[in-house]
């Protein structure tokens, strides 16, 4: 879940026939999503680039541990890589209003090409087999839960709050584990974070449907083309989270060969 920029700039029209709005807003969510299934292609593409080629020595070096198995350390430029894509989501979140349409959709494919290199570990941590096993069931809860948000009549927006205080309370958890390298922490975390962010998924799609409707006006604009890439980069955000903590859940070492 992105930073909202601000839109209420721009009053919203009450004047949209009710069967052109939903047309409109069919077409503004396939929109959405043919963003985030790119952003998630071109990430994919560029994670197994690098650490299938000598590019994963610019990110990352191998150590052998205690137990005789090779262990993969960030350099430098992993450490830079790992930052990057954070610093890419506050330009998109903070300076969307002012960015024109090009600098947003380039920003949105440098972020999605930045988080590729920066997971490129992955692929030397868990085995190819089970990297596919998480990855569908992450697209399918993800489905599930993105099609629960845009159809059921319940309002979402009242466990918002509960969840972005999920959010913050992993985050900070997270960092304390970092020192502490509990698993039984980082177990609870992966588990708690799961819940969030499938909640999270149903909450964003919701309300991504309901802005496109206060601000259905703007379709057809450089505004409105903007604003499909800043949800695209939420439910991105979204996807990928959840992707990583059921990684942790159940992916297989590829040490194991699991």
């Amino acid at each position: 879940m992105a930073i909202s920029p601000d839109f209420r700039t721009y009053a919203p029209s009450t004047s949209a026939n009710a069967a052109v709005l939903d047309a409109g807003l069919r077409a503004y969510m396939l929109r959405v999503y043919n963003w985030m299934c790119s952003g998630l292609a071109l990430t994919g593409i560029v994670a197994y680039g690098v650490a299938n080629t000598t590019l994963i020595t610019l990110f990352y070096h191998p150590v052998r541990t205690a137990g005789g198995y090779i262990a993969y350390q960030p350099t430098g430029l992993g450490y830079l890589a790992m930052l990057a894509p954070l610093a890419f989501v506050m330009v998109l979140s903070f300076g969307i209003n002012r960015l024109s349409r090009p600098a947003t959709q380039a920003l949105f494919w440098a972020f999605a090409a930045a988080m590729g290199a920066s997971l490129a570990n992955i692929f030397l941590i868990y085995s190819g087999g089970s990297i596919a096993r998480v990855f569908f069931i992450t697209a399918a809860t993800f489905a599930a839960m993105s099609l629960y948000g845009y159809t059921t009549r319940a309002d979402l927006s009242r466990m918002g709050s509960f969840l972005m205080m999920g959010l913050i309370g992993i985050i900070i958890t997270s960092l304390v584990n970092l020192f502490i390298a509990s698993t039984a922490l980082q177990f609870a975390i992966s588990i708690i974070g799961v819940l969030v962010f499938v909640g999270l998924t149903a909450f964003d799609t919701q309300r991504i449907k309901g802005d496109y409707v206060q601000y259905a006006y703007a379709e057809g604009t450089d505004l409105a083309a903007k604003r499909s890439v800043y949800d695209a980069l939420t439910l991105y955000l979204n996807f990928i989270n959840l992707f990583m903590l059921l990684l942790q859940l159940f992916g297989g070492s590829r040490n194991s060969n699991s």
